[in-house]
């Protein structure tokens, strides 16, 4: 449980903030930042980041504050969205995870995933909020 709980601190660390973006990452997992600006709707941003998650690595359980639009760049990567099932996605598909939805994201493959996630979401507020373990209804 211990456990769990760092990796999930250490995965909001990683993906909330780009200042924090220089601490050590998560175990397979990376965030690269590629862009954030000011939408035109007020308090809300856009963030843009490209995200690897190594072979066998896990994105756990999170949630933010806003939408997320996800586009596979490269590999095969499994997501599973708050009471749902998993859905596996290659690259050049996408998903859209709707705001507050409980959220992770796996690659069980051997090689490589990665994604280009666009968040749009309110200024001001983390990036990741880490979530409990949520199961498929």
């Amino acid at each position: 449980m211990t456990r769990h709980i760092r990796t999930l601190f250490t995965a909001a660390l990683l993906l909330a903030s780009p200042a924090i973006a220089a601490m050590p990452a998560p175990e397979g997992l990376s965030r690269t930042d590629l862009q954030r600006h000011d939408l035109s709707a007020p308090g809300r941003e856009t963030v843009q980041a490209r995200i690897d998650i190594a072979p066998g690595a896990v994105a756990p359980w999170h949630r933010h504050p806003g939408e997320e639009v996800i586009y596979i760049i490269e590999g095969t990567l499994e997501y599973q969205l708050e009471g749902q099932a998993p859905v596996t996605l290659k690259a050049g598909e996408v998903l859209f995870v709707p705001a507050g939805v409980a959220h992770k994201a796996r690659n069980r493959t051997a090689v490589n995933g990665a994604e280009l996630a666009t968040y749009i979401v309110e200024k001001g507020k983390p990036l990741l909020v880490p979530t409990e373990v949520i199961e498929a209804r």
